[in-house]
């Protein structure tokens, strides 16, 4: 696995001297300050492949912008309506623009209007560090009684509500307000301060879509998109949802096995592909991450390693980030069906046999705590996970080795 480190851009309080002292050789990142439906121009991406390369002293970082995260696909092409075929031009030419730069890896997702979903960003564990965490009762109790969304009734138990119920009427106005901005952290028009009234308006332009629209939007997208960037030889790879399961009414299409062998099937071609993420994914616990790696690792384009502890094996559940090697995934199997994918490129002459990974996700731990960094991108706590991950990968190469086997 390629060793990479995701990077908000000179605004990260990380710095560019901080990924290279932690082991990463290549930065995932983003032009975050371009508007969903914008031309990501060749100047633009050319200051960013600058401020990766460099170190503040003016030194070679020794890094390089490996993985574009995200090229945002916007929500009038989620919808097709508006100017979404105005939007997919916009989004060949980034491409285009990205692939002239020397980057072959766009990751994107296809989540309607929540990026991802938590309920509390630093919620507290035992041993004194925090995490990000999805409460489902805290999260019911802000869709019936904060969002008052017409439907929500008929989305949850009659248990739950009442769960839901008992706890809003123990939260103050400052919990109250807490949870709406936790909540409204993915939101991909977030950091263009989103008001709430607008917030439940982008809902509402999904009221007449469901799930099997949204698939059909997604598989339009691919068709226009993907020959474009087989021409231009770079790897599109869908994030998978965050949480994989529907919220707020809105669809949900990229949360399972199933939903990425449409995908794949739906274009058929190696630049139409999957980013793995076992945090999401590992939410659903139908979903068999080792195995989905075996099945499918031929079209999976880039890795986000993490682990989520489920509280609960039904769909929809809470659950919490957890630390790499714990959680409910078998972080070691995932790891190993990961190599043997490699190995098998490899023996096949690909080019991308060394499929980019970073640690996604990490616990706030000792001195994360005097830095104001991304909710989930701490330092430290994504240095533990990438030394953890690190450590997997070389125990089970050198296991293969004398095994007589391929690394």
């Amino acid at each position: 696995m390629k060793q990479t480190w995701r990077w908000f851009g000179p605004v990260d309080v990380v710095s560019v001297e901080d990924i290279a002292q932690a082991g990463a050789t290549g930065v995932v990142s983003a032009l975050h300050h371009i508007p969903n439906g914008a031309v990501w121009t060749p100047e633009d991406i050319s200051k960013r492949q600058h401020e990766v390369g460099f170190r503040a002293d003016g030194a070679a970082s020794g890094l390089t912008w490996d993985v574009v995260e995200s090229l945002p696909v916007s929500e009038d092409i989620k919808k097709q309506d508006g100017d979404w075929r105005a939007h997919i031009e916009t989004y060949k030419t980034s491409m285009a623009n990205i692939a002239a730069a020397g980057i072959q890896t766009i990751c994107y997702n296809f989540m309607p209007v929540l990026d991802w979903t938590r309920t509390d960003l630093t919620w507290a564990l035992p041993n004194g560090s925090t995490c990000m965490r999805f409460d489902l009762v805290d999260f019911v109790a802000f869709d019936l009684f904060i969002l008052e969304r017409a439907g929500v009734a008929e989305d949850f138990s009659a248990d739950l509500q009442e769960a839901a119920a008992a706890r809003f009427a123990q939260m103050d106005e400052a919990d109250k307000s807490a949870l709406m901005a936790n909540l409204v952290m993915g939101l991909p028009g977030a950091n263009q301060n989103l008001s709430f009234d607008g917030f439940k308006a982008l809902l509402a332009h999904y009221n007449s879509i469901d799930a099997a629209q949204l698939k059909s939007n997604l598989h339009a997208f691919l068709e226009l998109v993907v020959p474009e960037a087989e021409k231009l030889g770079l790897r599109l790879c869908c994030h998978p949802d965050d949480p994989p399961f529907p919220l707020l009414g809105l669809p949900r299409v990229v949360s399972s096995e199933a939903d990425y062998t449409d995908l794949v099937n739906a274009v058929d071609s190696p630049a139409n592909g999957i980013t793995l993420c076992s945090g999401s994914l590992g939410v659903n616990a139908d979903v068999d991450l080792p195995g989905m790696m075996s099945r499918l690792g031929h079209r999976v384009h880039f890795l986000h390693l993490r682990n989520v502890q489920r509280e609960a094996e039904t769909m929809p559940c809470s659950f919490h980030e957890a630390a790499h090697l714990e959680g409910s995934t078998d972080m070691v199997a995932l790891i190993d069906a990961i190599l043997t994918e490699e190995n098998k490129r490899r023996s096949q002459g690909r080019s991308d046999w060394n499929i980019p990974m970073r640690p996604d996700h990490g616990h706030q731990i000792a001195d994360d705590f005097n830095r104001r960094v991304q909710p989930g991108y701490p330092l430290i706590g994504r240095l533990r996970g990438l030394a953890e991950l690190r450590g997997i990968e070389a125990a089970l190469s050198v296991t293969r080795k004398a095994q007589g086997g391929a690394q």
